[in-house]
């Protein structure tokens, strides 16, 4: 298998949809916000990109699950080998492509999971506890579960359910195949990315995202459950309900999706210094340089 990662808008999927046309592969997203349908504009779904040379590069995990719905890492892993044991047993190859750090590692690592059930008496009991105790509870667990966002209540109260469950089942976890993957990363200095991020952002606000959160909004979609969905969703649909101004948005989005990247290259460092080599290709590279620097490092490994 072939991986593409990165942070945000440096262009993963044009790269790996040019690479996989390039060697007769598929790409799986690896994005747990590209999973929702009718959540295109806000979540960057580049459909354009996987047209390569005329022809529709194929690609999975995308447009699979209802907008509203919670999907999770769990589910992800049960999918994706869905489809990677498909696309081999076609003699393709899998170019797994995204930017969520405990998708590709759940992959990557074989991480062993557990499909975890509501808990609703474990919910009332944590309900009258402050964050602050949240926080002490969820680290006291040996394993933590999710280490990415403890700062929303609603996915603390989550994570904790997950570690509890983790506990209390450790001999029922099954075991998850290893992979081998080359990885690629696309990389630009941090002021260029930021360049990139504004600008796309400006991109997306010209081509109706205001208009995709109402429409959301209009399906029965909860104003709680699109905040739910961070960034975009967030802060689009505080401006819908008048919560804060359009400059306000604007501003406030910018500097999360900013922050949002830097905590991305954080997970990738990680996991850098925990053993997982990422070739890093230079962003500034025309693309069709990106895909040679790719081949050759490719070759080389083989």
């Amino acid at each position: 298998m072939i991986t593409v990662l990165g942070p945000t808008a440096i262009g993963k999927t044009a790269f790996a949809a040019q690479l996989a046309h390039r060697i007769g592969g598929e790409v799986i997203s690896a994005d747990s916000r590209q999973v929702y349908r009718g959540m295109d504009i806000g979540t960057g779904k580049d459909y354009e990109d996987y047209i390569v040379e005329g022809e529709v590069v194929p690609y999975h995990l995308v447009d699979i699950v209802e907008p509203g719905y919670e999907y999770n890492v769990y589910e992800f892993q049960h999918d994706f080998l869905k489809v990677y044991e498909d696309i081999v047993s076609r003699d393709k190859i899998p170019v797994m492509c995204g930017g969520t750090g405990m998708y590709l590692e759940a992959v990557l690592n074989g991480y062993k999971l557990l499909k975890v059930p509501d808990n609703r008496k474990l919910r009332n009991r944590l309900e009258s506890k402050t964050m602050e105790e949240l926080k002490g509870l969820f680290e006291s667990f040996k394993s933590p579960h999710n280490l990415t966002d403890i700062t929303d209540r609603k996915r603390l109260l989550r994570a904790i359910e997950i570690a509890d469950y983790y506990q209390e089942h450790e001999a029922s976890v099954q075991g998850f195949p290893k992979i081998s993957s080359i990885t690629f990363g696309i990389h630009f200095d941090r002021s260029l990315i930021r360049e990139r991020i504004t600008a796309r952002l400006k991109k997306r606000m010209g081509e109706g995202m205001t208009s995709e959160i109402k429409d959301l909004l209009k399906k029965g979609i909860t104003p709680g459950q699109l905040k739910f969905y961070g960034l975009e969703y967030n802060f689009l649909t505080q401006y819908e309900l008048g919560e804060i101004s359009k400059e306000e948005m604007f501003r406030l989005l910018n500097t999360a999706i900013h922050q949002f990247a830097k905590r991305q290259m954080t997970w990738f460092r990680r996991m850098e210094k925990r053993g997982h080599q990422i070739h890093w290709i230079d962003g500034r590279l025309p693309l069709e340089e990106k895909i040679e620097v790719a081949l050759r490092i490719a070759q080389n490994e083989q």
